[in-house]
């Protein structure tokens, strides 16, 4: 079984970076026009599942694809995914209400899983370690471009169309990457019977569901320690448990047991998820800071950002020039301590920074995260032949993705606290001047406060609540370091192949 290297890589490389161009975009494309979609549809108080379904859904589907892709090959999983992700694009163009859109999000989300799971594969598959860690580059770059661009165009649809087209837009890119994996992207599958893991299936969408819902849902529809949230992660733990056992035991398993009893695999996925945890920890609180407390406008604030999103793909790129001289570990490990110094940076800003240095930090923290995401997805590629590189790239990318959905939790949790406790100690001569609940800060400062004092402790309680979590990502850094030390071998097994020899 092998995919044809040789031939029509360059368009499957363009029809890679388009499917992933979808995930990409409309993972931020729709933040823009939230306004424009109550206004039309209504449903305020579930605006926050139309995001949460999309990630919950594609995230516990990842393993799932990826298994799927060693059994019966990449282009049809492929190909699957990016189908159901344009009908989900269209339905929820036509959505009629909120709940219509929630559930039309969770079909976008079901594609989403099965690009996610396989683009990294196919690249994998097309070309050797050499090759590998610029076209990583080029992927990495893809969401790059799209943080930067998705935002402005839909508050384009927004603003001069309509929201729909946000949803519509897929379809032609969708279109286009369709007709060149069809046409290019060829592969020599040995058909043979298999035993689909069905029960395993199951059990893993149930437990990792419920693992990421309630990570989700804790503390903002529920307590963490309330009714609800204990059955959720109960139940989480009781699936997980049943998994463990049907996966030892089934001939073809899901998520077979060797990839948490490996240390290459096992130690290169804890960092993985650390290093996702980071990237949410970023990508969500930076920008409000930025905007809160630097006082800078909106555009700028997200260039802050986006500065993370250049240097991640040319760091990526770079990193096969590293991984070839010095290993996989130790290559990650370089970006695990450039990820400590973005950490240092971050925590100590104060509300008189001057504005590069959140900029720096933005940047270090891009190299540090182009440095470890690559050479452990290629690395990981290498230690196995065509059979396995589905299920190994899935369980990298669930990794990340499930970091993500940890760190928007736990986070979300730590400024909700600290926040929570600045007001509640609000000098007397402030109370009934600033808001008592989380939700009205953002809203007084972007209003502008009409008493300079009263603007000024709620920018010091955004402060204070946006440096906790700085302090978490220089932890979690530490952790990222202390990982790749401690449980990721210096040296990846090989099981590589040679890239002209067909995989069996």
């Amino acid at each position: 079984m092998a995919v044809s290297r040789r031939d029509h890589r360059t368009p499957v490389l363009v029809a890679l970076m388009l499917a992933m161009a979808l995930v990409a975009m409309d993972s931020t494309i729709v933040a823009t026009a939230i306004p424009q979609l109550v206004g039309d549809l209504g449903g305020f108080s579930l605006v926050g599942w139309v995001f949460s379904i999309f990630l919950l859904a594609q995230t516990v589907t990842i393993p799932v694809y990826g298994k799927l892709a060693d059994l019966y090959g990449r282009k049809p999983v492929l190909v699957i995914g990016v189908v159901i992700f344009l009908i989900g694009s269209a339905l929820s163009a036509l959505s009629w209400n909120m709940v219509a859109l929630i559930a039309f999000r969770g079909v976008q989300g079901l594609g989403a899983g099965a690009i996610g799971a396989t683009v990294n594969t196919v690249a994998g598959d097309l070309y050797d370690l050499r090759e590998r860690g610029k076209v990583q580059g080029w992927l990495a770059s893809v969401w790059g471009i799209s943080a930067v661009l998705a935002p402005a165009i839909g508050g384009v649809f927004a603003q001069y169309a309509t929201w729909r087209w946000i949803f519509l837009v897929n379809l032609p890119l969708g279109g286009v990457a369709l007709t060149l994996i069809v046409r290019d992207l060829h592969e020599r599958v040995e058909r043979r019977p298999h035993r689909i893991d069905y029960s395993g299936a199951v059990l893993l969408l149930a437990s990792v569901g419920l693992l990421i819902l309630g990570l989700l849902q804790g503390g903002t529809a529920w307590a963490w320690l309330s009714v609800p949230s204990v059955l959720v992660f109960s139940g989480a733990v009781v699936a997980a448990s049943v998994a463990i056992v049907v996966e030892r035991r089934a001939a073809e398993p899901v998520m077979p047991p060797w990839l948490w009893t490996r240390r290459v695999t096992a130690g290169s996925y804890a960092a993985t998820l650390t290093a996702g945890l980071m990237v949410i920890g970023l990508s969500t609180f930076l920008p409000t800071w930025a905007q809160s407390v630097l006082g800078l406008g909106p555009v700028a604030a997200g260039f802050v950002l986006a500065v993370m999103t250049m240097t991640w793909p040319v760091a990526s790129g770079f990193s096969s020039r590293l991984y070839l001289r010095i290993g996989f570990r130790d290559t990650a490990l370089m970006g695990g301590l450039f990820t400590v110094i973005a950490g240092v940076v971050f925590s100590l800003a104060t509300p008189e920074s001057p504005v590069w240095q959140p900029v720096a930090g933005s940047a270090i923290m891009g190299v540090g995260m182009g440095l470890i995401t690559s050479p452990l997805i290629v690395g990981l590629q290498s230690t196995v032949g065509w059979s396995q590189r589905g299920v190994v790239t899935g369980g990298a990318m669930f990794s990340r993705f499930l970091g993500q959905s940890l760190g928007a939790a736990v986070f979300g949790a730590i400024t909700n606290a600290v926040l929570l406790h600045r007001l509640s100690q609000a000098p007397a001569n402030l109370r009934g001047k600033v808001p008592n609940r989380v939700d009205g800060i953002s809203q007084a400062l972007a209003g502008g406060h009409e008493d300079p004092v009263a603007a000024a402790f709620l920018r010091e309680a955004l402060h204070a609540s946006t440096h906790a979590v700085f302090l978490g990502l220089l932890v979690a850094g530490i952790a990222t370091v202390v990982i790749l030390i401690v449980l990721v071998p210096r040296r990846f097994p090989s099981g590589d192949l040679p890239v002209d020899e067909p995989a069996q």
